[in-house]
This record gives C-alpha cells, sequence and structure tokens, in this order.
C-alpha cells in the first residue's frame, strides 16, 4: 500500500472517528446547555419568588401597623369619649331629659296647635274624682256577666 492511500484511508478513519466523537460530544453539550436553560430559569423564578414575598411582608407589615395606629386612636377616641360622658352625666336623671328644651318647646306648640279646645274642654268637664276612678273594664263591683245562671233575652223578636 502506497503512502497515499494509507493517508488517505487514515483520513477517511479520522473523519469518521472525529465526526461520532462531535456527535457524542454536541449532544451532551446540548443537554448540558438545555440544563443550563432550565437552572437560569428556575433560579430566576426563585428569585422572583423571594421579591413577592419580602414585598407581601413588607406590605402585611405595613398593614399591620395601620390596624395598630388605627386601634390605639379608636381607643384614644373611646377613652375621650368615656371622659366627657362621666363629666355630662348628672347626678339625677331628670338633669339630662332624652329631648333637648328646643325640641319639647316644638313638640308642646305643635300639641296646643292640634288641638286647643279639646284639652281645655276635657279638663274642664272631668271632676277630680273621675279622673282617679279606674276604667270600667277594671270596675269594683261583679257586673254578673260570668254568673252561672239563665239570663233573660232582651232583642228577641216575640
Amino acid at each position: 500500500m502506497t503512502p497515499v492511500a494509507i493517508g488517505f484511508i487514515t483520513f477517511i478513519i479520522g473523519a469518521i472517528m472525529g465526526y461520532v466523537g462531535r456527535r457524542f460530544l454536541t449532544s451532551s453539550t446540548n443537554k448540558e446547555q438545555d440544563l443550563e436553560t432550565k437552572i437560569n430559569q428556575s433560579e430566576q423564578a426563585l428569585s422572583q419568588y423571594k421579591q413577592d414575598v419580602a414585598e407581601h411582608l413588607e406590605q402585611s407589615a405595613d398593614l399591620l401597623t395601620q390596624m395598630n395606629k388605627t386601634c390605639q386612636k379608636a381607643m384614644q377616641q373611646m377613652e375621650e369619649s368615656t371622659q366627657l360622658l362621666k363629666k355630662a352625666t348628672p347626678i339625677e336623671p331628670t338633669a339630662m331629659p332624652f329631648f333637648s328644651a328646643e325640641t319639647h318647646q316644638q313638640l308642646a306648640e305643635t300639641a296646643t296647635k292640634r288641638h286647643p279646645k279639646r284639652q281645655e274642654d276635657e279638663t274642664a268637664n272631668i271632676s277630680p274624682a273621675a279622673l282617679v276612678q279606674p276604667p270600667l273594664d277594671y270596675s269594683d263591683g261583679p257586673s254578673g256577666l260570668f254568673i252561672d245562671q239563665k239570663q233573660s233575652v232582651t232583642n228577641s223578636d216575640t
């Protein structure tokens, strides 16, 4: 065999081995690149998640601080209101009426405008003894309505 043929055969064998070697190395390199890409994506997702959690915790802390301030403000207002009520509450209950003086005056004026004569007539016609007596459905003596006796019928046609 001639040295050119040996060189040519060596070249072809080298080319085939280079092709096969490159093929195996390239596939492992592609797999490595895919894994590196997945790793990078996972790291980015993890860092984004950490950032989201940190923001959430910060917002929660701000909300809790705001709630605490609001609660303290409400407690202070309740304490001030309690102190004002203690100062304003009179000893006797008639000193603090349900309606204000203006409302009492308006109610009295409205009542006298609506029934001016009725009030005067009713008080003039009723005797003081009648004002003390109970109504008839609570009268002192029995009426005899529920006594077990035969009653006479007064509105019959006979």
